[in-house]
């Protein structure tokens, strides 16, 4: 019993980290795939409870019930209604977080065995270059241009938004945005190498924008 609760605490906790916790959002985009996150637990702790349900009820004394209740009512009304809703809920939220036309800041991320490469423009219009730390405004959309050197990576901020593979010869884009000034955590979450475990880097969110030059070299 012990061996069972320390792994079942284990199980619990190893998700708890704030710094890369898809269930801390810090964003709008975060937000809605957080939610999202939800509604499916909802919807699967709901399917789970009709089988536990039913599993229960086999082992009871028989009933009298007509067939058409479990193979109409349970096992195909009452799964469509859970699922229809799921994929609602999973095509609302695709659409919502999708990069759009709307003057978004536009920063680049540039992927290679094991680190990454940003840039953003400056308030002059030249090109500020930075090794893994990204800088973004706050409160504002920003859509990441991820390309990639070698192999295919993936961008991810936990906080801000979802995945988005970096894969050679093409540019993906990915929108992320962040409530309030602060450093967020990312990494690269597609195995590409043997240092892959130490490809972070970090996101500086700052309330003035474009951050200044000196800023932004350090």
């Amino acid at each position: 019993m012990r061996g069972a609760s320390a792994f079942i605490a284990f199980a619990l906790l190893a998700g708890c980290d704030t710094g890369l916790s898809t269930l801390a959002p810090a964003g709008p985009v975060a937000a809605d795939i957080a939610w999202l996150w939800w509604v499916m637990l909802a919807g699967a702790t709901l399917i789970t409870v009709l089988m536990v349900v039913l599993l229960v009820v086999a082992f009871g004394r028989p009933k009298d019930t007509g067939s058409r209740v479990w193979t109409h009512g349970m096992g195909l009304w009452f799964s469509l209604t859970v699922l229809t809703a799921l994929l609602a809920a999973g095509l609302w939220v695709g659409e919502r977080i999708q990069p759009r036309d709307d003057d978004a800041v536009v920063v680049r991320a540039h992927a290679f065995q094991w680190g990454w490469e940003f840039s953003h423009e400056a308030a002059d219009g030249t090109a500020v270059e930075s090794t893994d730390l990204l800088h973004i405004p706050v409160g504002v959309p920003v859509d990441v241009l991820i390309t990639s050197e070698d192999v295919i990576h993936s961008f991810w901020v936990p906080r801000l938004a979802g995945k988005m593979d970096a894969i050679p010869g093409r540019t993906n884009r990915t929108r992320i945005q962040a409530d309030e000034a602060g450093e967020y955590d990312g990494l690269c979450a597609e195995f590409c190498g043997l240092n892959h475990a130490g490809m972070r880097f970090s996101v500086q969110a700052h309330a003035n924008w474009p951050p200044d030059l000196k800023e932004a070299e350090q």
